[in-house]
């Protein structure tokens, strides 16, 4: 299982099931889960970075308690579709999550989405319509990224599989 292309993630996935969306940042990690039908993200938690270690006893009480039978992670790809550095964090985040199949008790099925812009989004989004002050936004802007990044790879699902 593992790392998988969304469209082999799709063709695995059982028919109804949780999703669990992550926006991971240098700072916090956002996440966000869908409904089992897969139609809507829902932004959760944030965590603030610390130790990996912590970061996914965290990740695994979420888990335990939603049981997703996937994790899509934002890929911040640069503007021009090229991979930088902070992919290249992303996806070694995604492969030390699954070489710790033992603490989660199975290997994790991981999806990445393309995330350019999420975050920016999520910000015009608090200012101009939400009018949030900066303190708010920073406590909700990682989660709800998490749940943009999330709900476009539902979109994309959708997509793939027309009623």
């Amino acid at each position: 299982m593992g790392l998988q292309s969304l469209e082999e993630l799709n063709a695995a996935l059982p028919r109804r099931a949780r999703l669990l969306g992550i926006d991971h940042g240098s700072k916090n990690i956002g996440i966000a889960v869908s409904d089992p039908d897969r139609n809507i993200a829902t932004p959760l938690d944030t965590i603030r970075v610390e130790k990996f270690s912590k970061d996914i006893e965290h990740l695994k009480r979420v888990m335990d308690e939603y049981q997703p039978a996937a994790l899509i992670i934002g890929l911040p790809v640069n503007m021009d579709g090229t991979e930088g550095p902070r992919c290249q964090s992303v996806r070694a985040f995604g492969r030390n999550l699954i070489s710790r199949a033992d603490f989660f008790g199975a290997e994790p099925v991981i999806g990445f989405w393309d995330e350019r812009m999420s975050s920016a989004a999520i910000e015009r989004m608090l200012i101009d319509e939400a009018d949030l002050s900066r303190k708010r936004r920073g406590e909700v802007v990682d989660k709800l990224a998490a749940a943009h990044i999330l709900q476009g790879a539902l979109d994309y699902l959708k997509n793939l599989n027309p009623a």
